[in-house]
Formats: C-alpha cells, structure tokens, sequence
C-alpha cells in the first residue's frame, strides 16, 4: 500500500506509467464533467494542473478548438514524458506547452488563464492555502477554476490513503478557496450514491493580493 500511495502521489518509473494509465481510464468521468463545467469559449487558454496520465489535456485541447491554448503542469517526470510523446503534434504546432512545475509555483503570469482544472491533487499539498492563492493569482477575474476531489469520507475508508494523503473535510477546502478570493459556486457530484466525487466549481470574487 505504500509503494501505490507514493506513485498515486509522484508517478514514477514503469510503475507510474501503469499508474497514469490506470489514472486515465478511472478519472475520465470526474476529468470530463470538470473541463464541461469550465463552458469554455474557443480560443480560451487553460491549464490542467496535475494532469497525470493526460486525459485532461486530450479533452482541453478538444474543448478550446483551434484557436485556443492548452498548458499542462506537472510534478512527475514520468508523467511529462508520457504526455510528451503523446502529444507531440500538438505540442509542435504549439496547441500545447508542458510545464514542470507544482501547483504552489505555477509558471504564469498574473491573471493569464480563462480556466484551469486541478483534479484529485490536493491530498498531496501541504499548504492549500498557498495554493489556493497561487490558483487565484494566475486565474482571470471572468475565469473559472474546477477543482475536483474524491468524497473525503469515502477516501478515509481506502487502505492506501493512510500513507500520505491528506484527506481534508471539505470545510477546510472551502474555507482555503474562499481565504483566496474564490466563491464556490457550485459542488457538482460525479458518480454515484454518498461516495460520489466532489467538483467545486469556482470564480474570482476579488482581485489576488
């Protein structure tokens, strides 16, 4: 259980290459209602932050057309070269720029994203405040920002998330986007019964700083 929790959190090796896939293929559903939440025009530029195995990137660059611009930051370096290879032709006609980067120190200007989407990251932060405020500086004033969490009742009941993973009521999460700027508009559910995903979906009620 240990060995899975540190890739769940840092994909690393052959191993975090069966984890990202087995992340694509678990997290499409809660990855695809978080990029339809974000309703992006076309042309929009959006990040997904902590894009694990990529398939949000398949479906942001799917959702901001031709004109648009997709970033994908990431921690893992198993993770970046996936994408990499995945992504090549778009990456070469510059539709899609990587970033190895964390989410506490994102590489964008101020105000520079239309929307971004953080999906089952925030476990492994120390500070979601900092990030939280980092998400807020780079985010515009009309954008919109969907962070996605497992149910943290039904992640305490998961054997693996006992090494590592810090499951926060989701107060704390509110309370960390609102300290932010943020509003929580919304708190979709993906998936069935009392364990279903959490999708805080998210706008800019004040100016960061």
């Amino acid at each position: 259980m240990v060995g899975l929790a540190k890739q769940l959190g840092h994909p690393n090796g052959i191993r975090g290459r069966v984890v990202g896939a087995m992340l694509n293929n678990r997290n499409r559903a809660t990855v695809s209602a978080s990029v339809n939440a974000l309703s992006l025009a076309p042309g929009a530029v959006v990040a997904d932050i902590g894009f694990g195995g990529g398939v949000g990137l398949e479906l942001l660059l799917q959702a901001v057309g031709g004109a648009g611009h997709v970033h994908g930051v990431e921690v893992s370096q198993t993770m970046l070269a996936g994408a990499g290879r995945r992504f090549r032709r778009q990456i070469a006609a510059g539709k899609l720029q990587l970033h190895a980067a964390s989410i506490t120190e994102l590489p964008f200007e101020d105000a520079s994203l239309d929307g971004a989407i953080t999906v089952n990251t925030i476990y492994f932060l120390e500070d979601l405040d900092a990030a939280c405020a980092e998400l807020a500086r780079v985010t515009k004033r009309s954008g919109c920002l969907v962070v996605g969490l497992a149910d943290p009742a039904a992640m305490a009941g998961m054997p693996f998330t006992a090494y590592g993973f810090r499951t926060r009521p989701l107060t704390d999460v509110f309370n960390s986007l609102h300290g932010a700027g943020f509003s929580v508009d919304e708190d979709r559910r993906v998936g069935d019964g009392e364990g279903a995903s959490h999708l805080l979906v998210c706008r800019l009620t004040v100016s960061p700083g």
